[in-house]
């Protein structure tokens, strides 16, 4: 084992930083009003208005969502649309590709302690892919089988369902009732 030379700072491990299967692409058509939208931290949206407003000295342009699950108000600007990761709803078959992600067997991170699977898990959700997001919900659910859940990794599973549930149901037009039935029958043993 190499030690740091005198007065050097040790070495810190490296940090975990999953797999990252793409992002859907944030939309580069321009939304309207009515139109569905998915925000990466907050799940789906309506577009109730698109507005004019002065922030901070500078005027722009400014998509109004009212987030579906909890009747939220989020203002992203219409030029930071690709920054945002604002995006359309996914289709039908995108949706049947993020179900098969919760079928398949691997573990999306297997690091110890938990507070290093903890933050990976967290930046996954973060990156608002919603295969990243279904491979959280899969490893969460398998833990479920083995253990009680913490309320870290409870909190995880909630945000997961969250951010994926609504939207698989919309891209799938079926209810989210109907769409909990279909993953809970996935991760039956």
């Amino acid at each position: 084992m190499t030690r740091p030379a005198r007065g050097a700072a040790p070495s810190q491990p490296p940090s975990y930083a999953p797999p990252m299967t793409p992002r859907l692409p944030a939309s580069e058509e321009p939304f309207v009003v009515g139109d569905k939208a998915v925000h990466p931290s907050h799940g789906v949206g309506e577009v109730t208005a698109i507005e004019s407003r002065e922030i901070g000295g500078t005027r722009g342009d400014f998509y109004i969502l009212r987030i579906l699950d909890n009747a939220m108000k989020v203002m992203v600007p219409t030029t930071a649309v690709m920054q945002v990761g604002l995006r359309k709803v996914m289709s039908p078959k995108e949706a049947e590709k993020v179900l098969e992600t919760m079928t398949k067997r691997e573990v999306a991170v297997d690091l110890q302690p938990w507070s290093r699977r903890f933050r990976a898990y967290t930046e996954m959700i973060k990156s608002g892919s919603p295969h990243e997001i279904a491979k959280v919900l899969r490893d969460m659910h398998r833990l479920k089988f083995d253990k009680e859940l913490s309320f870290g990794e409870r909190r995880l599973l909630d945000q997961a369902k969250g951010l994926l549930f609504k939207e698989l149901a919309l891209a799938t037009k079926v209810t989210e009732a109907e769409m909990a039935a279909r993953v809970a029958e996935i991760f039956k043993v």
